[in-house]
């Protein structure tokens, strides 16, 4: 915590970047207007761990599906009666453990589109006051739960770009992440991640950074996850 409790300043700068951001500076696809797409919501928790500023992400069963061992917030659907806010809290533990009474919601990102399964996704933004154990609460769905440092995500030497050239010769900004930074974050979260953090002026694009190839296992549905 900053001086006298109060959030740090990096922080600070995070939920005025929140609060001034649209969805085109984010994603080129926004909720169609109609109302029709599916409610989800996920939770970007910012905290300070032992390796100082750090952000919570979660990576998927590799046996899943959908989306299989894919780095992403913790989140899902919404239920009947439910708030973006309530929902992304209650996904969180049900994913990780996550203890949400130490947890501080201080505002959202635009809602986003994932196209292919017609989910309208609100990124809840919150502060972690009092941190609490996580891990694997749900391992049907989570292989595994990072407390990501932001230095990482910042550091260029962690910066890729995935593709697979034999399948169209598309590309996208990617991270490296984990203790052997052998995990791969990418896709829907990925992108919000790299443009976020380009809109706070964190992180610059990195045009020529290393090419890698996604496993083949992460390939399913691939056009679905792109932000």
């Amino acid at each position: 915590m900053g001086r006298n409790g109060a959030r740090p300043e990096w922080f600070e700068e995070i939920i005025d970047a929140a609060a001034r951001i649209q969805g085109e500076d984010i994603s080129q696809f926004l909720p169609p207007a109609d109302g029709s797409a599916r409610e989800s919501a996920v939770l970007m928790l910012f905290g300070e761990g032992p390796e100082g500023p750090d952000l919570l992400l979660t990576e998927r069963s590799h046996t899943m599906r959908s989306h299989p061992g894919q780095v992403s917030f913790p989140g899902g659907r919404l239920d009947p009666g439910e708030t973006a806010e309530e929902a992304a809290l209650r996904e969180a533990w049900e994913e990780t453990g996550l203890d949400p009474t130490g947890v501080d919601v201080v505002g959202r990102l635009p809602a986003l589109w994932i196209p292919f399964s017609n989910h309208a996704v609100v990124p809840i933004i919150a502060w972690w006051r009092e941190p609490s154990p996580v891990t694997t609460h749900s391992v049907e769905e989570v292989h595994a739960v990072y407390r990501v440092p932001l230095s990482d995500l910042m550091d260029p030497a962690h910066r890729i770009q995935v593709g697979s050239p034999g399948r169209g010769g598309w590309l996208m900004p990617a991270f490296l992440i984990g203790p052997e930074k052998d995990v791969i974050l990418w896709g829907f979260t990925g992108g919000i991640i790299n443009r976020f953090f380009t809109y706070l002026g964190w992180i610059s694009e990195i045009p020529d950074a290393p090419i890698k190839e996604l496993p083949e296992y992460m390939l399913q549905g691939r056009e679905r996850n792109r932000p």
